[in-house]
């Protein structure tokens, strides 16, 4: 099914050639982001009115943020997928885990207030993240590497996780 949903290409001269599924890939994980964060808008701006822990940085540094990551998840698996030999199938079953993980957040975090619950979810985010990150390495190294920041950024989400948890209950 990935393949045929993945595998179009555009030609526009004999020398010219865009594969679309960079594209694919790349706006699979800002869709998957946009619409998480559209369900959990009111509980966003509620949450902006609680305590707030040490280090929380604005708004715009969230929104910056995440879509670089996204960017670069995508793009990540837009190499594994186009890395021949194919071995990529393996690689992107972490990095769908770690999406349908990472829509879940938002949603328990900000609309439900489960702050606790969506800790527990962000530290299968990470180790998720960890197995895609070594599986997309073995398979293309840039793509692995790519990986790096979401890795340290879902540390530092767990931190601000934790502290509004113990901060806000």
């Amino acid at each position: 099914m990935t393949d045929f949903l993945f595998a179009y290409t555009v030609t526009m001269n004999k020398k010219q050639k865009i594969d679309l599924s960079y594209l694919l890939w790349t706006l699979l994980p800002l869709a998957v982001g946009g619409l998480s964060s559209l369900i959990s808008m009111d509980g966003m701006r509620e949450n902006a009115a609680l305590a707030q822990p040490a280090l929380q940085p604005p708004p715009w540094v969230f929104i910056t943020v995440w879509t670089v990551l996204y960017l670069l998840m995508g793009f990540g698996a837009g190499l594994v997928f186009n890395a021949v030999p194919f071995g990529w199938k393996d690689a992107l079953i972490p990095f769908l885990a770690q999406l349908v993980l990472n829509f879940l957040w938002s949603p328990l975090f900000f609309a439900l207030k489960l702050r606790l619950a969506a800790f527990f979810v962000l530290l299968g985010m990470l180790g998720i993240a960890i197995w895609m990150t070594v599986s997309f390495y073995r398979v293309r190294k840039w793509a692995g590497i790519l990986q790096i920041p979401y890795l340290l950024w879902l540390c530092f989400a767990g931190y601000l996780n934790l502290a509004a948890y113990l901060i806000n209950g």
